[in-house]
């Protein structure tokens, strides 16, 4: 099959979403013999060559005062939705409820295409994040809620997930589709472990906690720092190693500060800064900073003892997955999306959403770490999926909704206001287009033969200087005469009688 990917992010931005085209295309490419065009916005500079699938990058806005890091592209580039109309997708499947989509339906008008979307986080809360609550922001929900509702199968990473859009309006079906991993399943070598962390004083007798994510306090950042003040106010030792970068970061390094517990935080080169705290001298907590290596990512995970993810917001938990791919279980927050599939204290823990209840299990798992080890390999056994196994579901899914199609058995939604705006939107872009191509085949045309233009044009320029060379000697015999003649005629006038 053809397939076509849409999304608002793609590298340089590396983000869960981002992270989830690149391996679909991957497998789709590699694995499945699918072929396989990846639509996202243009970054200045960044080079989309070297993937084994087509990139069409489309023009883009700045838009990083507002969300951090990602820009915001033009749904309406229609040269480049041409581009991607003549690689005849069977599927368009859009990752991101915003540009991608519009993209995605215009493109749809284009080819026939279904759309598949799929719903991967709860946008609700960057749109709060960026606009603030109020109008705006519902009026922003309404419109991304529409594009995902002109979609023809809507998929969901959870049903966590999918009762979040329910109550953010949407009311059509959805499908629950897992993201997967792309760790494989297995602990990393000693050798490779202590590579990774030899910066950091982390000693195996000391229990070690880990957080791998965006640092951001909407990731329950905040209960984990409230967590650790009760075991330290217990004189209990410990290490939590926090992995990533995020606005966040520095307000949370502040009030772990302002608790007393020694700090190490490493920046951009690698340098570590050291908070004494309550005389440590060994920093409790540690920020790594972004970690992109995937390997030293897994020895990470391969290190620690017990993975804290305590988020309400996540839709899946993917670095849940990851950790589960190397034996490390994780503590979520009961009816969280993340803890769907995980039974207390088998392949995993699950907590009220209250920084005491961290504390107690924390404290329970310090005591004796061999326990926390079981759950883990329980989770490496039982939770583990990898994306090979996701993205050959999806691809089966792809075709059944291609037979769907072509049998009519898949209803296709009816045509509204929205759509027929978009197809005239998209047509007096593409009218435009046409118009501004007439002065460029005109060039076109010039520039084949502007060599040969150019040398005539020199050689006439030579010739017409040589001619300007004798026209200005011969002009400048002739005024020397003339201006002698001049004066004799005046010293003659001068004899006249008056």
């Amino acid at each position: 099959m053809n397939i076509c990917l849409l999304n608002d992010s793609f590298p340089p931005v590396i983000d869960g979403v981002a992270n989830v085209v690149m391996n679909y295309g991957r497998i789709l490419t590699g694995n499945l013999g699918a072929n396989v065009i990846v639509g996202t916005p243009r970054y200045p500079g960044q080079d989309y060559e070297g993937y084994p699938y087509k990139v069409v990058a489309y023009k883009s806005l700045d838009t990083t005062d507002f969300i951090a890091g990602y820009r915001t592209g033009n749904p309406l580039a229609m040269r480049e939705i041409g581009q991607m109309a003549e690689f005849a997708p069977d599927i368009i499947h859009t990752h991101c409820p915003a540009s991608s989509t519009i993209m995605a339906r215009i493109l749809q008008n284009e080819t026939g295409a279904p759309i598949v979307f799929t719903y991967h986080t709860k946008f609700d809360v960057d749109i709060a994040r960026a606009v603030g609550e109020g109008f705006l922001k519902n009026e922003t929900i309404k419109a991304m809620i529409s594009n995902i509702s002109a979609c023809d199968e809507v998929w969901v990473v959870s049903r966590g997930a999918g009762e979040n859009l329910k109550s953010l309006g949407y009311e059509g079906e959805y499908r629950v589709v897992s993201n997967g991993v792309d760790f494989p399943k297995g602990r990393v070598d000693s050798d490779k472990v202590a590579e990774a962390t030899k910066k950091y004083d982390v000693p195996k007798e000391i229990p070690l906690f880990l957080f791998v994510g965006r640092i951001m306090k909407y990731k329950g950042l905040p209960l984990i720092v409230d967590a650790l003040k009760v075991l330290s106010d217990k004189g209990i030792d410990f290490r939590m190693v926090f992995v990533g970068g995020g606005a966040d970061a520095s307000e949370i390094q502040e009030k772990i500060k302002e608790y007393g517990i020694a700090l190490d935080v490493a920046d951009e080169n690698g340098e570590i800064t050291h908070f004494d705290g309550r005389g440590n001298a060994a920093g409790k907590v540690i920020f790594t900073g972004p970690e992109h290596d995937r390997e030293k990512l897994r020895a990470w995970n391969t290190r620690a003892d017990l993975f804290l993810f305590p988020s309400v917001y996540d839709t899946n938990g993917i670095v849940v997955r990851e950790a589960a791919a190397c034996g490390l279980a994780s503590v979520l927050i009961k009816d969280s999306c993340a803890a769907e599939g995980i039974t207390h204290k088998r392949n995993g823990y699950i907590i009220d959403d209250d920084p005491l209840a961290m504390a107690q299990l924390l404290e329970e798992i310090a005591a004796n770490t061999d326990n926390a080890h079981n759950v883990g390999q329980h989770a490496m056994d039982e939770i583990y999926i990898s994306w090979d196994d996701s993205v050959k579901d999806a691809y089966r899914r792809y075709g059944e909704i291609r037979e769907m199609v072509a049998d009519g058995r898949m209803v296709r939604r009816k045509k509204h206001g929205s759509d027929y705006f978009l197809e005239s939107a998209a047509g007096i872009v593409k009218g435009t287009e046409h118009v501004f191509d007439i002065p460029r085949n005109i060039y076109g045309g010039m520039k084949e033969n502007f060599a040969e233009f150019a040398e005539n044009a020199i050689e006439n320029f030579n010739e017409m200087k040589e001619d300007w060379e004798n026209l200005k000697d011969k002009t400048s015999d002739n005024m020397q005469k003339f201006k002698d003649n001049l004066k004799d005629s005046i010293n003659r006038i001068g004899d006249l009688d008056d």
